[in-house]
């Protein structure tokens, strides 16, 4: 009798096993919203992520190299770019935000993010960010040059897609976001008629992928063994991967900017000091500044490496020094 009550029992606790494997897992419900017309912007400017706009400092890239970065027109037109592309990236990081707002509640971080709280309806999310997505190249029709109108559609359309599936595509997913980052980089010198040299492209580039990859190492190396990551393509690249992408990375684009300022173009030396030449230093010490911090698997946040580092500012400085110097050929 005791037997056949164990055999029932244990029967019993292999159908609860089966059946919990059977039944799908109940999704996070959101919280529910909090605050008033006041909270709700306070939100959406919060999703909009404030602290990536300095991302967007890249437009000046091209027109300071050319040293044309110094008038009226250069600068309205820089700050249109500017705006244009936080605007831009703003309705990217709203979309991208609400699909993924299911997901980041099971997060332990991004759990708090405003539409994964419920301060943001996600309907709202989606309708803000789709306004901007249509407002910025629009805009830039009217304002800007057609190449940085079409440069812009290009960059929410090829944006959008990430969100949707290229960013669970190995490789795939490095090469947008690098690309991101050299669209920024070309647009103010399309919006200039500046014209944009190969080493200019290939160091802009290849410094993008160095530190994309080494955010991807960082979250790698953090998020191991830890339950919760939205970011599931991490678990399919390797660390050891990741860290071969920021090396090689970082090679390519010392390599790209010491061909820039070893090349002379034609045009004789003037200045009191070979500022070209000399501020290859500076770029080097930067790159391996940053490289500490790639290498603790520190870089998760870009944005706060560089902005915090006193030792990087410091050589940043340095080195914008003698970059401008060596444009204005002092």
């Amino acid at each position: 009798m005791a037997e056949t009550a164990s055999l029932a029992s244990a029967a019993r606790i292999r159908e609860a096993a089966l059946h919990a494997q059977r039944t799908p897992p109940r999704r996070a419900v959101p919280p529910p919203r909090r605050g008033g017309l006041a909270a709700l912007s306070k939100g959406i400017v919060k999703t909009a992520r404030p602290k990536q706009w300095v991302k967007n400092i890249l437009v000046i890239a091209a027109p300071a190299a050319a040293g044309r970065l110094f008038s009226a027109h250069a600068l309205t037109q820089l700050a249109l770019v500017f705006a244009l592309f936080t605007a831009s990236a703003a309705a990217v990081y709203l979309i991208n935000d609400a699909r993924d707002a299911e997901a980041d509640r099971a997060h332990p971080t991004k759990r708090r993010r405003p539409v994964a709280a419920g301060q943001v309806p996600v309907p709202v999310a989606y309708a803000v960010g789709g306004a901007l997505a249509v407002l910025a190249p629009t805009a830039a029709a009217w304002l800007s040059p057609p190449a940085v109108a079409a440069l812009l559609t290009a960059y929410i359309g090829m944006q959008l897609a990430y969100c949707v599936s290229l960013k669970h595509v190995l490789v795939v997913d490095l090469a947008v976001v690098t690309t991101g980052f050299l669209m920024r980089a070309m647009a103010g010198g399309l919006a200039l008629g500046i014209p944009l040299s190969r080493w200019f492209l290939i160091t802009t580039g290849f410094g993008a992928l160095f530190m994309v990859s080494a955010k991807r190492y960082s979250e790698a190396v953090q998020m191991a063994g830890k339950a919760g990551a939205t970011r599931a393509l991490l678990t399919e690249y390797t660390t050891g991967y990741l860290r071969f992408v920021w090396q090689l990375a970082a090679g390519v684009a010392v390599l790209g900017y010491c061909l820039w300022a070893l090349e002379e173009g034609g045009a004789p030396h003037i200045g009191v000091l070979p500022w070209r030449q000399l501020s290859v230093v500076a770029f080097i010490l930067a790159i391996l500044r940053y490289a500490v911090f790639a290498d603790r698997g520190t870089a998760g946040e870009p944005e706060d490496v560089v902005l915090h580092d006193r030792a990087l500012a410091v050589i940043g400085v340095v080195w914008l020094a003698m970059y401008g110097l060596a444009v204005a050929n002092w």
